[in-house]
C-alpha cells in the first residue's frame, strides 16, 4: 500500500490540527494504520494505531485524550484530529501500515508515507 500524508502546518498552542494520510494500491481496509512522529535530534515515536475496522485504537501517553485517530475504508484515508496542541507535538509525522495486530514500534510497520511536517509555537 502507498500512503501519503498530508495537512501538516503551523499550530499555537491550545489549537488544533487535522492530518490524513491518503491510501492507494492494495485494500486499504485490510491494514492496521498508524502515526508516528520524530523531532529533531530525537527517534522516531508511535503516536496511535487503529484496527483495520476502525474499531480498536490505541494512543501514547503523550497525546492520550488529544489526539483521536480513525479512518474512513471507503475513502481509503486516515484521520489524525490534534487538539490542545502543545508545542513538544512539534515533529514530522508519518502514518504507516502493517498486517494482522496493532503495534507501536516503527519496524513492526511495512508501509510509510513521507511525512508531514507540525510546528506548534507557543
Amino acid at each position: 500500500v502507498q500512503l501519503q500524508a498530508l495537512g501538516g502546518g503551523l499550530g499555537q498552542a491550545g489549537g488544533s490540527l487535522r492530518l490524513s494520510c491518503a491510501a492507494s494500491g492494495q485494500t486499504f481496509s485490510t491494514y492496521v494504520m498508524a502515526w508516528f512522529r520524530q523531532a529533531p535530534g530525537k527517534e522516531r515515536e508511535f503516536v496511535a494505531a487503529i484496527t483495520s475496522s476502525g474499531g480498536g485504537t490505541t494512543y501514547a501517553d503523550s497525546v492520550k485524550g488529544r489526539f483521536t485517530i480513525s479512518r474512513d475504508n471507503a475513502k481509503n484515508t486516515l484521520y489524525l484530529q490534534m487538539n490542545s496542541l502543545k508545542p513538544e507535538d512539534t515533529a514530522v509525522y508519518y502514518c504507516a501500515a502493517r498486517k494482522w495486530k496493532i503495534a507501536s514500534v516503527p519496524w513492526q510497520y511495512d508501509s510509510w508515507g513521507q511525512g508531514t511536517q507540525v510546528i506548534v509555537s507557543s
